[in-house]
């Protein structure tokens, strides 16, 4: 049986992973980053300062789609992936049999860039964040949020809004 996908959204540093991860557990659902699917010469792109392309994103696209129809199947699963754009987020959906459940976290850039900022470990640093907010077509679907309350309680209106049991 199919299960609802849940896809949280955004550019860099707007929560998707925390939220992602918190709702996830909220649900009992596996939880899954988009960063980790990245190959290797995209990760090193990113880490040299160099925005990925539409072709650079193709294959991690198209590799996270067919691990959503799979997920979906075992019994959904909450992915945190950037989608930056229409077309990327329509590859998405065509790997899932049902609707996925689209939550956009839009944050101030001026919050985004003190995040960028102050994160270590990452490979995604400040200074992409321009190109990353050039490449953003925001969503005129789904759950719009503003991260401008702790992560926990944008879980619970994720929870209420979709009328969610957890």
């Amino acid at each position: 049986m199919n299960q609802p996908l849940f896809l949280v959204m955004g550019v860099s540093g707007s929560g998707k992973t925390t939220v992602g991860q918190l709702l996830a557990a909220r649900l009992g659902r596996p939880f899954y980053d988009g960063d980790d699917f990245h190959p290797a010469a995209n990760v090193a792109k990113m880490a040299s300062g160099h925005p990925l392309t539409d072709e650079d994103r193709a294959g991690w696209l198209a590799t996270l789609a067919a691990d959503l129809g799979r997920w979906e199947q075992a019994g959904g699963a909450v992915l945190a992936c950037s989608a930056l754009k229409e077309a990327y987020r329509q590859t998405l959906q065509a790997g899932a049999r049902g609707p996925l459940q689209w939550v956009f976290l839009d944050t101030d850039p001026a919050v985004l860039r003190v995040r960028l900022e102050g994160r270590t470990g990452h490979y995604m640093k400040a200074d992409m964040l321009d190109s990353q907010l050039a490449t953003l077509e925001k969503p005129a679907y789904g759950l719009r949020l503003t991260d401008d309350v702790p992560p926990a309680q944008l879980v619970d209106e994720i929870v209420a809004r979709l009328g969610l049991k957890s």
